[in-house]
């Protein structure tokens, strides 16, 4: 799960950082001919949209991640139907290890 965190917070500062790099190396050039001109005001709204698509996509990803824990977790999923052994007993308080048979 880390991984997936580390690599995604990587993906988003690449998302944000490549365009900007472009934009500084292309400024940073001293001939500039026609094909090398960059239209700023096209490439801020490419940046918007690429973020917005990102945003987007991580909303989607814990959307789904949430939909999935409240079905899986729900209280009428079969797994969830059998009581652990202190749902059994009457006084949570009262029981112990030991009188259980557990550890």
């Amino acid at each position: 799960m880390k991984r997936i965190i580390a690599v995604s917070i990587i993906a988003l500062i690449a998302l944000a950082l490549v365009p900007q790099i472009h934009f500084a190396h292309a400024q940073a050039a001293d001939e500039k001919s026609a094909k090398q001109y960059i239209n700023l005001r096209a490439e801020v709204w490419n940046e918007f949209f690429r973020m917005t698509t990102a945003a987007f996509t991580v909303g989607a990803v814990v959307s789904g991640t949430m939909i999935w824990l409240v079905w899986r977790f729900r209280e009428s999923h079969p797994k969830n139907k059998i009581p652990t052994r202190w749902e059994k007993l009457d006084d949570p308080t009262t029981g112990t290890y030991e009188k259980e048979g557990g550890h």
